[in-house]
This record gives C-alpha cells, sequence and structure tokens, in this order.
C-alpha cells in the first residue's frame, strides 16, 4: 500500500473482539488497514510497540462534567481534555449541568461550544439538557448535534438546572421519540430520600443511608414505565444499585429501550473502606458495599450494564469541605476522569477479565450508545485514535500528577496496574505542550 502516514507495528493489539499481533495503516487520520505484524509496508514513520505494550483503541467517555463556562475553576475544556488524552480517552461527552448557562437550549449551547473551540486536546461533543419549561426547545437542540437529554428526577444539587417531575419526564419522553432522541437519566427519587436520614456530619455509614438502593429501584421504575408508555430510548446513568438490575433485565425482555451505565468508582471502591470524614469520596448515587461492588460486576459480565463511564464531577477542594469531613454539606462528584482506564483494568484482570472486556465497555459499547461507530475500535474505516498501554505497569496514584484542575481525588494514594504511554489523536500523538486538535462533535457525524 502507498500513501500511509503511520504504521503501528504491535505484538499485541485489541483487534476485532480479540487481542491479536497486528499492523496498523493509518492515512489522513483513520485506520486504512489492518496487516500482519510482519507485513512489507511503505510508511512516512513506522513506530514498533514494545513487547509489554497493547495497543487499544481511544476510549469514549460518554459521562463527563467539564463545567465551563461559568464553573471553569472546578474544571475546564483545557484541563479535562489533558486529562482525558492523559488516561487514553479520545472522545468525550459533556454534560450540561454545572457550567452557567446550563446546555437548555441551542443559544447556551452555541455559548459552550464558542468557548470550548480551541482547547480540546480530544474530541468533544455535548448532552442536552431536559428541565422544566424546555420542551420546546428540545427538538432545536437536537437538530443542533447535542447527543441526547439529561435530567434528574430529583434536585440536581445546581439550582439552574432543575428536575423533572414525572409527568414532565412522560412529556419530555413522548418529545424526544418523535425524533428517536435519547433520554438519559439521574435516577433516584426524591420522595424516597426526603423520607430518609438526613446525610449530616462525618460517618459515611451516615451518608449511606441517607440514598438508599430502594430510591434508584423507585426512580428507574418510574423510567421503565414512562419509557414503555411511551415507546422512546431511555438510559440510566451512573447505577451503583445492584439490586436494580434484574428489574433493568426484565424491562429489556418486555421490549422497552433501555441501557444502563455504571462508573469506576462503584467497580473499585466499597463503602466498608471509606473513612469517616473523608468527604473526597462522596457522590450520588453513593458508593455501597463489597456485596453490591461483586453484583454490578456480574451485569457487566452477562451484558446487563454494556457501559463503564467516569461521570468525572469535580470541584475546588474548598466545595469538597475535607477539613471538616461533613458528608451532609461537602459537594458531591468523583474526579476519575484520567484514572478510569487504570482503576476497571487494576479490578477487571482479578476477576479474569480481558482488556477485550475493557475495551467493550469503555470504548466501543460507550461510542456505539451515542451513535460514533467510527470509534472505540481498531478497524478499518475508523478514526485513528489509539492508545499505548503497559498493562503490569503499576503506579501510585500523586494528585498533584493529574491533569485534573483541582487536587482532589478518591483515588488517592491506591497503587493501580496499567498506564498510559501514548494517546494518538485522528493519527497524530496528543502533545499537551503543542496547540490543542480535538474537534467539537456533532451527533450523527460517524
Amino acid at each position: 500500500m502507498t500513501g500511509i502516514d503511520l504504521l503501528i507495528r504491535a505484538p499485541r493489539a485489541v483487534v476485532g473482539g480479540r487481542e491479536t499481533a497486528a499492523s496498523v495503516l493509518v492515512a489522513d487520520g483513520r485506520i486504512v488497514g489492518i496487516e500482519a505484524l510482519d507485513a512489507e509496508v511503505d510508511a512516512a514513520q513506522v513506530v514498533e510497540l514494545a513487547d509489554d505494550e497493547v495497543l487499544l483503541p481511544g476510549l469514549v467517555d460518554t459521562h463527563v462534567h467539564v463545567n465551563e463556562p461559568g464553573r471553569t475553576e472546578w474544571e475546564g475544556f483545557a484541563s479535562a481534555t489533558r486529562a482525558a488524552a492523559a488516561g487514553g480517552v479520545t472522545t468525550i461527552i459533556d454534560m450540561p449541568l454545572n457550567s452557567i448557562p446550563p446546555t437548555t437550549t441551542v443559544a447556551a449551547l452555541d455559548e459552550k461550544r464558542a468557548v470550548a473551540r480551541g482547547q480540546a486536546w480530544v474530541d468533544v461533543g455535548f448532552w442536552g439538557g431536559a428541565v422544566p419549561g424546555n420542551l420546546p426547545d428540545l427538538r432545536p437542540l437536537h437538530e443542533a448535534g447535542v447527543f441526547g437529554f439529561k435530567c434528574f428526577l430529583l434536585h440536581s444539587g445546581v439550582d439552574e438546572f432543575p428536575h423533572l417531575s414525572g409527568a414532565e419526564l412522560h412529556d419530555a419522553l413522548a418529545e424526544a421519540k418523535t425524533f428517536d432522541g435519547l433520554v438519559i437519566v439521574h435516577a433516584e427519587d426524591a420522595g424516597t430520600i426526603d423520607s430518609a436520614p438526613p446525610a449530616e456530619g462525618r460517618r459515611y455509614a451516615g451518608f449511606l443511608g441517607s440514598r438508599p438502593k430502594e430510591a434508584e429501584e423507585r426512580a428507574i421504575t418510574q423510567v421503565v414505565d414512562a419509557a414503555r408508555e411511551t415507546g422512546a430510548r431511555a438510559h440510566i446513568l451512573h447505577l451503583s444499585d445492584a439490586d436494580a438490575l434484574p428489574l433493568i433485565s426484565q424491562a429489556r425482555a418486555d421490549g422497552v429501550q433501555l441501557s444502563v451505565e455504571t462508573c469506576p468508582h462503584y467497580l473499585t471502591l466499597e463503602a466498608e473502606e471509606i473513612p469517616d470524614g473523608a468527604t473526597q469520596f462522596k457522590c450520588c448515587p453513593p458508593i455501597r458495599e463489597h456485596d453490591n461492588r461483586d453484583r454490578l460486576w456480574k451485569g457487566l459480565a452477562d451484558g446487563t450494564i454494556a457501559t463503564i463511564v467516569s461521570d468525572h464531577s469535580p470541584s475546588t477542594a474548598e466545595l469538597k469541605l475535607l477539613d471538616v469531613g461533613d458528608f451532609g454539606q461537602a459537594w458531591g462528584g468523583i474526579a476519575g476522569l484520567q484514572l478510569g482506564l487504570p482503576a476497571i483494568w487494576t479490578e477487571a484482570r482479578e476477576r479474569g477479565h480481558s482488556l477485550v472486556d475493557v475495551v467493550r465497555w469503555m470504548g466501543e459499547n460507550t461510542a456505539d450508545q451515542v451513535g460514533l461507530s467510527d470509534r472505540g475500535r481498531i478497524a478499518v474505516g475508523a478514526q485513528a485514535d489509539l492508545v499505548v498501554f503497559a498493562p503490569e505497569e503499576s503506579f501510585t496514584v500523586d494528585v498533584a500528577a493529574l491533569h485534573h484542575k483541582n487536587p482532589v481525588c478518591a483515588y488517592t494514594g491506591r497503587t493501580l496496574t496499567g498506564t498510559v504511554r501514548t494517546t494518538w489523536l485522528h493519527g497524530i500523538p496528543v502533545d499537551t505542550d503543542d496547540e490543542p486538535r480535538g474537534r467539537l462533535l456533532t451527533r450523527g457525524e460517524a
């Protein structure tokens, strides 16, 4: 073949649902061929991977709170996308809240895109939001290229992004059905949480008791019923409650168009190990017990859960109240965008899973969920977004070494296995000392 910009020879690569030796050929930012390891190819640049390295596709993280504009001191497109690239993530989809304004109108979307332009070291897409009163905005947002619509069934944590009632959820799903849109739901039931003991003080057990499993199950039941009635597509965000898996499986067996994700912190951390006062571990829904974590892994293994995403939800250290340790008052959210791949791989390998599984959960399936079928895989025609990963190399998490804007991390001091050595975006290595080359994506581009 001629006209090849880059040839990567990988003794180990995740290709076509298996790990194999391969030569990956890249031209004009796309994969144009996959050949034998020793194939004779004339290429402008040849890269040969070491024996301890595996070539992976760039991962796709569909749940990231960038927070810019409006709360850029929490994060921002420059810092978030640097962290993504360092963690082997080459595409992120930004959530519509915690920025000001929230992405609930086309004007707000345009403002966010204008701020992001020229700051992205990886490709960035955008979710829209469904809030009370913006039903007429959903179709225009869809036509402007958002990947779907996020809503809450209880207070979101920020007043400018109010939650939907049951009737409003039904209406949003019915409207989305008219253009085959996707509604993604923070599924916790407000009434159940209001009836639970309040989260007060330093005890993690007290915080866990304030967000009972029943809140997730009741809210998911509400989503299932509304999706069943409208025929719309719905997605459950950041599932932490393994008890909800049977009702999700049954809904799908009944023909309801329902998908579900979970997050690295629910799969690698457990309530029993969280010290009192350690508000860096606070998130909603909460990190639950060891047995619950085991059953979430079973849900991944049997396909009930198809995707793992970061739910990167950072804030300033001051908002975490680390000096006070009050779980009732501290901001809730885990900052983990840069560490998702090694955190999941560290746990997955101990449970007998392979890098093929990890790529499926964090790359291929996440890409397919949002219609970006040209990424999250090493295949002819796919974007040449690639990662050199050393799966046996361990490191201890130093929060000061991360690209996240604020030095707050639930993984600080943990030893993780697997390091990202190189990330290619569009066939070119990401160099955060150079100009950013990430693109702003619209739905339907792949």
